[in-house]
């Protein structure tokens, strides 16, 4: 009896073998590399900034009115001036500013000088819906200030990052930063008069800011994190700022676009493969309980 099970047992497992054979390569070469689960795409968050809401003066607590689902505003300046973040200006009827980088020629967010009264420090906040953080994550936008007359005065952008789920925290005053403790970058760190660009799309480097459209490229190699979830802010920054002060100007956001990666399925679910050759194994084992019990 127990000389019949075991052939059982190698007959089945042979039957299950051979159907696995059947559907092999000829070479008879083994891979050993474990099999790396399946990966699936996510979400793809982008911004055009076609109805900002026009410009007005921040209410309680610097807290500022959008039209944008799911973004948030806030002026936390020192003095708090008449504006916050606004529908863009464009360069026609004079006298404009610029055009957007792309579509209707006011579609872009903005903020300027006005942030402030007199000769302060600006700290005004543009702040993203909640987002994923993931492996392959990037974050895309372009930026300009204006094309400067007489005078420069140097605009400054912070691209901050909170790991607080659906936080708007921001803080409170104009240093004031809140959960928003990452900087992923910052667009002329050293308020300098000089304009620059990095191409292709990059993290922002230690020139001034473009005074033409200007691509900027963010990824985990900048900070974003892996895992968890968050808000991404941008934080118009300028010390000296105001219409009194020797900073600040006009600085345009648009064209955002935010991919949070890609996440591996479970672990624990098998390929197909491995479903077929653990119920042939199964099977085997099955005929052998029979025959024991019969």
């Amino acid at each position: 009896m127990k000389t019949f099970k075991m052939l059982t047992l190698a007959a089945a497992l042979s039957l299950s073998f051979a159907a696995l054979a059947q559907t092999g390569s000829r070479s008879g070469i083994t891979d050993s590399t474990p099999p790396q689960p399946p990966r699936a795409t996510t979400a793809l968050i982008t911004q055009g900034f076609e109805n900002v809401g026009a410009a007005t003066a921040p209410g309680a607590g610097g807290v500022c009115t959008l039209n944008l689902p799911g973004w948030f505003a806030q002026n936390n300046s020192a003095v708090l001036g008449t504006t916050c973040v606004f529908q863009g200006t464009p360069a026609l009827p004079a006298p404009g500013v610029f055009d957007a980088q792309s579509g209707p020629a006011n579609s872009y967010a903005a903020m300027n000088f006005n942030s402030t009264a007199g000769d302060n420090t600006i700290s005004t906040w543009l702040v993203t819906p909640q987002v994923q953080f993931r492996n392959g994550a990037e974050l895309r936008f372009w930026s300009r200030t204006t094309t400067p007359g007489a005078t420069t005065f140097p605009d400054r952008l912070e691209i901050r990052l909170s790991t607080a789920g659906a936080s708007t925290n921001v803080g409170t005053g104009p240093t004031g930063i809140g959960d928003f403790t990452t900087v992923l970058g910052t667009i002329n760190p050293n308020l300098v008069t000089t304009p620059s660009c990095v191409t292709p799309a990059a993290a922002p480097g230690t020139g001034g800011y473009p005074n033409t459209w200007c691509e900027f490229r963010l990824t985990n190699a900048n900070g974003i994190p892996t895992s968890g979830s968050g808000r991404i802010a941008f934080r118009y920054f300028v010390t000296n700022g105001g219409p009194a002060g020797v900073n600040s100007d006009f600085i345009g956001i648009d064209t955002f676009s935010y991919e949070d990666g890609v996440q591996p399925i479970a672990a624990n679910t098998l390929s197909p493969w491995a479903l077929g050759a653990l119920a042939l194994v199964l099977g085997g084992l099955g005929v052998v309980a029979v025959r024991r019990f019969s």
